[in-house]
């Protein structure tokens, strides 16, 4: 190809947790080899980049956070393009395409990439590629891969177009038809794909497709079932479109020193750590509930933390013990654990804009790097099956990683790979000739991040004390996870607290134990909605099916006090509506509710049990939903005539978008107004932050 004909286009990503920039750094290393140039920066540069003078089209990556807002590195960017007084046509010379990223689990899905949509289109810019809205629920490499495809052929497209331009501003000759379509076919041969094949030991290769002709693994899959190590037809026989072989980008030295590990508050970028004791630990559930509910007290007594009901915190949590060991040990680095690993990037590598990432200490233990740095259990991203390819020895395995990572064995991946939470371990087991190095590890592995829970205590009510309430989490085996697991921190928590754990285990009335040693190091997750209405006059309705019920605790016992300090106050009425799988097995803070209920402070309480069996000709209603579904009237006067509040906790899944449902039609019906209509009312007490939600996935 002639070197006029490399065409540069500006890309730009805003990232929360580093998926967009890896996107964008897989679009960055693809454009070469479709004869163009892409020059990247993160979103946040805005000293490296000029939308206002920018000719060349724009390549836009973006995420989103879970409460729908653009993510930090693309805020300057977005108040910039917000401004009002920017003319209509701001950007009328700037053509774009867009990919947002997101998650469907959560109610604003994709909104950062649609509000920088929507913004750059009200000042005149114009799409040359439709947008892209790729969701993390399903997969993002449903949408981002084809996305991806189409987008050479679209640049290319608006590259002849923009030369058309060009040339029939200059009245140049070049600017034919016959010219334009001359270039159109020299890009396209330019991303012609190759054929090749694979032999036994292949070489680095950043090939689009690979095929393999191996006698031995066709005969050996011609009756298999498919699984984790195993394809079948059409997958095994065809050739692979496989991702560029990300470049590394880091080297890790070992030093037989002496030293300390860095303090837990250095991982965080997040705020002030604190590092408290657990005072109390209390069974919620029977030993026959089909989920285990721990209640943990922390003493926050000698800190400055503060929350309020609602709030949610973060605790900082370690991987399993045994399972870096077992890392360690196939790793071959057993021997090492103690020594202290320098990372640094590596000279000449090909990786634009390489640093050592934020969550990797310049110095630490090898140990303390897998145990706090690295999240071990991340399933693996196709960039990161594709570099293991590399390290592995056998065909056959190397082969079946190609086909995990390929386009064809799209299927295959979402399968065995994301919907049953492999991680790294399983996929060493796996696959017994893969052996990654340390830096490919550190490279792809993302931070072990802290986990979020609710509240489920009052200040107010209980000085000095952070109650909060979390099921233990259990993955069962299955043919590519041979043994079970617990939670990363659900697990831990639970292994920690043990000793403190009393015998009668189903009552707060209980004390798992006098005092405790261990310690947790925990920062704030204000929220800054999710809160009692300010006049404790307003209604309010809760649902809260399973721990969903958390942060409800802690505004009943907030309510309680104030109505204890305040008897000359107005209160309105509260209403929760709770439900669990077994009356007498899994009803949190049954004997809590009931003293609640007694005194006042709870006007209504709702409660249902799915897994009950019911003699009655007609049962009682299973879901918190069908309950709410009994009140259609009482919801419609809270929430429209008393400008009430709704709070939903919980699992979004299988409750959170069921409740929303179920309001909807309440409304449609009482209101006597169609469905539409109904959605645009919930809209609106959304928008009025009087229906609020705090769900996870």
């Amino acid at each position: 190809m002639c070197c006029d004909l490399k065409r540069r286009f500006l890309l730009l990503y805003a990232t929360q947790k580093g998926q967009a920039k890896a996107i964008a750094e897989e679009i960055w290393q693809q454009a070469g080899a479709h004869g163009l140039e892409a020059d990247m920066h993160c979103m946040s540069e805005m000293d490296k980049y000029n939308l206002e003078t920018e000719k060349d089209p724009v390549v836009i990556v973006i995420s989103t956070t879970g409460t729908g807002d653009p993510p930090d590195t693309a805020r300057k960017f977005v108040k910039k393009i917000q401004d009002t007084a920017l003319p209509p046509d701001h950007f009328a010379h700037l053509q774009y395409a867009l990919l947002g990223l997101g998650d469907s689990e959560y109610t604003f899905f994709c909104n950062g990439g649609k509000t920088v949509d929507r913004l750059l289109q009200e000042l005149g810019a114009q799409h040359f590629y439709d947008t892209g809205l790729a969701d993390d629920c399903v997969g993002l490499e449903i949408v981002v891969d084809p996305w991806i495809d189409g987008l050479w052929l679209a640049l290319k497209e608006a590259f002849i177009l923009q030369k058309e331009k060009e040339d029939m501003s200059s009245n140049a000759v070049s600017g034919t038809p016959s010219a334009a379509l001359h270039i159109g076919n020299e890009l396209n041969l330019s991303s012609e794909v190759q054929n090749l094949k694979l032999e036994d030991g292949v070489r680095s290769s950043d090939a689009l497709t690979q095929k393999v002709v191996d006698i031995h693994l066709e005969a050996s899959t011609r009756d298999a079932e498919p699984s984790l190590v195993c394809s079948v037809p059409p997958v095994s026989h065809c050739a692979l479109n496989i991702p560029a072989l990300p470049p590394e980008y880091l080297e890790v030295q070992f030093q037989d020193t002496h030293g300390e590990n860095p303090h837990l508050s250095s991982l965080i970028s997040e705020g002030t750590t604190f590092e408290v004791p657990v005072t109390k630990a209390v069974q919620l559930t029977r030993e026959d509930a089909i989920k285990t509910a721990l209640l943990l007290e922390l003493d926050i007594a000698d800190t400055v933390f503060d929350y309020q009901p609602g709030d949610a915190f973060c605790v900082i949590c370690p991987n399993n013990v045994k399972e870096v060991e077992e890392l360690l040990q196939i790793l071959g680095l057993s021997d090492k654990e103690d020594h202290f690993v320098c990372v640094k990037v590596k000279q000449g590598t090909k990786k634009k804009g390489a640093t050592r990432p934020q969550h990797i200490p310049e110095r630490s233990t090898l140990k303390f790097l897998l145990t706090w740095c690295l999240e071990i259990r991340a399933i693996p991203k196709k960039a990161f099956l594709r570099a293991l390819v590399e390290c592995t020895s056998d065909a056959g395995e190397k082969r079946r990683l190609q086909e995990l990572c390929s386009r064809q064995g799209a299927s295959d991946y979402a399968q065995f790979i994301r919907d049953s939470n492999v991680c790294l371990l399983d996929l060493l087991h796996a696959f017994p000739s893969c052996r990654p190095s340390l830096n490919l590890l550190i490279e792809h592995l993302p931070k072990l991040q802290a986990r979020s829970y609710s509240v489920s205590s009052s200040n107010f009510y209980q000085p000095g004390r952070l109650c909060f309430v979390f099921n233990i989490v259990e993955f069962s085996t299955c043919p590519a996870r041979p043994v079970p697991r617990k939670g990363v921190c659900t697990g831990w928590l639970a292994e920690l607290v043990a000793p403190l754990l009393h015998p009668s285990k189903n009552t707060l009335a209980t004390k798992g134990g006098t005092s405790s040693t261990e310690k947790i190091s925990i920062f704030a997750r204000p929220n800054n909605t999710f809160h009692l209405p300010v006049d404790p006059s307003v209604p309010f309705m809760m649902v809260g099916p399973g721990t969903g019920i958390s942060p409800f605790i802690g505004f009943l016992q907030h309510r309680q006090k104030l109505r204890e300090e305040h008897t000359d106050w107005k209160f309105g009425e509260t209403w929760l509506f709770f439900g669990c799988r077994h009356q007498d097995r899994d009803y949190l803070f049954k004997d809590e509710l009931k003293c609640f209920l007694e005194n006042g402070t709870l006007t209504h309480l709702k409660v249902c049990f799915s897994r009950d069996s019911s003699t009655a000709e007609v049962g009682p209603p299973k879901y918190v939903q069908d309950v709410l579904r009994l009140y259609p009237k009482e919801v419609t006067r809270v929430l429209l005539e008393e400008r009430g509040y709704f709070y939903v906790c919980g699992d979004k899944k299988h409750m959170a978008d069921g409740i929303s449902e179920a309001v909807v039609d309440i409304l449609s019906m009482e209101m006597e107004a169609d469905k539409l209509e109904a959605m645009k009312m919930l809209a609106v007490l959304r928008e009025e932050k009087r229906y609020l939600q705090d769900v996870w996935s």
